[in-house]
């Protein structure tokens, strides 16, 4: 009677399937019900009843005999004679219906003939226990919600399927409750994140996603134009000079929670629209971010997950503070296993030969960071600056090791034009990445406030882009302009909230933790 995917035959063709079905739907309207209702009667969820009621035993059950009204989409259907059992699902809880013929009215037990897998409805009934001790709702009474004309797939799961998974997400999270959790864990992590930066004083602020300028980042924007302001603009790759901008007009806490759009390749830790947690803090160094990154990534963890341990790509990680740390050229020579010593990261020629003998060659942008490698933003080893050569070689050695929560501090100034330069040893800046897992987490400075010497940077930046470097940042006038009117210290960082909602779901590609991640067209793959 239904085509669940217990019983469902592989030989029909799907489009057989989606015919019966609506013979059905048109027999449930012949039986007056609404085939597209406005609204469900229903006093409580799946979850609620399950959360209530699925301590309590049969005999407390009988006893109380608690009613409920409840609806969901019908994921299985077992029938028995006059006897059927359906499973409601409803977010990640599912609870089973028990329906009989003498004890639904005629018309619904009519209704329920009619129904399939995937079809949603509602009931309502008293919950109880069945002789397998399995928690259920006896219904008395069903009503037609909407028929599901497509049947759901009775094998969704497994690598071959991950493509479809990602391309119909909403079959994905139909039928696997996990994913369903996935996304209700990143839910929650966006929630604490807010709650904590509310509570500590910080404003949640909004900058543009459309600007004149591609800066605050060293990447490739997309282009668009506004067709009444005859005006090329470039979709944002980064917050960052918006922010500043408001620590430079008194708000000295501010917090953005913000899509970026970085026309680069795909892997399973980039896609080119992604979520970032930035924010900037008046009168604090890179210091006091490194305290406030802690404290707010240890607290997270033990809300969300309940205990400050986490499993994350084969690997047991302690989110217990303090946090590692090493400089960027302690991790080098660390993780070298004795191969590189200290003098060998201060001598150019050395330098190239190091990062010929182990670099993967990644793309190493201007601001330091690893980008999704691609063939035309590879240059070539002989042409990166000294600071480009150390941050391929932290990247192609020490990257992947980094697998509990690690700082790296002391960057070359060459690939960290927005941040200050330390006072000891002007050849590094004040600022850090956050590593977890073998991959970065989080970005920060103490924040470069010097007018003149950011529009010297800038200028850097336009001669790297002169030389082929396309990611290389564009000189922003009106930032410099507002640096003019002076911006305390301040420590500004940004944090990945998809690759954090990685780590805390145990999730090995992007593509797990965004709902609906890039995909190219199936009418253009090659």
């Amino acid at each position: 009677m239904s085509d669940t995917p217990d019983t469902a035959q592989p030989e029909i063709p799907e489009s057989e399937l989606i015919r019966i079905r609506r013979e059905k739907l048109a027999r449930i309207a012949a039986l007056g019900f609404d085939p597209f209702p406005t609204k469900a009667d229903v006093d409580t969820t799946v979850a609620e009843v399950v959360a209530k009621h699925g301590s309590r035993s049969a005999q407390e059950l009988e006893v109380e005999h608690p009613r409920v009204r409840i609806a969901g989409r019908i994921m299985t259907i077992r029938e028995f004679g006059k006897t059927s059992f359906l499973v409601l699902s409803e977010k990640t809880a599912r609870i089973q219906l028990y329906c009989r013929k003498d004890t639904l009215p005629e018309r619904e037990w009519e209704l329920y003939r009619n129904l399939d897998a995937g079809d949603w409805i509602a009931a309502e009934g008293t919950v109880f226990r069945t002789k397998t001790n399995e928690l259920s709702v006896k219904a008395e009474h069903i009503t037609f919600l909407v028929k599901a004309l497509r049947p759901l797939p009775s094998k969704w799961h497994g690598l071959t399927d991950l493509e479809q998974r990602y391309r119909q997400r909403y079959v994905d999270l139909i039928v696997n409750d996990d994913v369903k959790a996935t996304f209700e864990t990143r839910a929650r992590i966006v929630r604490y994140i807010r709650n904590w930066f509310d509570g500590h004083g910080f404003v949640e602020v909004e900058t543009p996603m459309m600007q004149p300028i591609a800066s605050g980042a060293a990447a490739r924007p997309f282009v668009t134009h506004h067709n009444a302001l005859d005006l090329d603009l470039f979709m944002r790759i980064a917050p960052e000079l918006y922010l500043k901008r408001l620590i430079v007009g008194g708000l000295q806490r501010v917090y953005e929670i913000n899509r970026n759009f970085r026309n680069e390749g795909i892997s399973v830790r980039h896609n080119p629209e992604f979520t970032m947690l930035e924010f900037y803090q008046a009168y604090a160094d890179y210091e006091v971010l490194i305290e406030e990154s802690e404290e707010l990534l240890s607290g997270l963890v033990a809300e969300v997950k309940g205990t400050d341990t986490i499993a994350f790509g084969g690997h047991e990680i302690h989110f217990g503070r303090p946090f590692a740390r090493f400089t960027m050229k302690e991790a080098i020579v660390h993780f070298s296993n004795g191969t590189i010593a200290p003098a060998d990261l201060e001598d150019r020629a050395s330098l190239v030969a190091l990062v010929k003998k182990h670099g993967e060659h990644r793309p190493v942008k201007s601001d330091g960071t690893e980008g999704p490698k691609t063939q035309e933003s590879v240059a070539p080893i002989e042409q990166m600056n000294d600071g480009k050569l150390v941050a391929e070689l932290f990247e192609s050695i020490a990257e992947k090791h980094l697998i509990q929560p690690t700082f790296i501090t002391d960057f070359p100034v060459e690939v960290s034009p927005l941040s200050k330069q330390r006072r000891d040893d002007p050849r590094y800046v004040e600022r850090f990445e956050l590593y977890v897992g073998g991959m970065e987490l989080a970005n920060a400075f103490s924040e470069l406030n010097d007018a003149d010497e950011q529009a010297s940077r800038f200028m850097q930046q336009l001669s790297e882009r002169e030389r082929g470097d396309e990611e290389a940042m564009a000189m922003d006038e009106d930032y410099v302009r507002a640096l003019e009117y002076g911006m305390p210290p301040t420590g500004g960082e940004g944090i990945g909230i998809d690759r954090l909602t990685m780590v805390l779901t145990d999730s090995p590609s992007i593509r797990d933790v965004i709902l609906f991640p890039l995909m190219r067209p199936l009418s253009s793959r090659p």
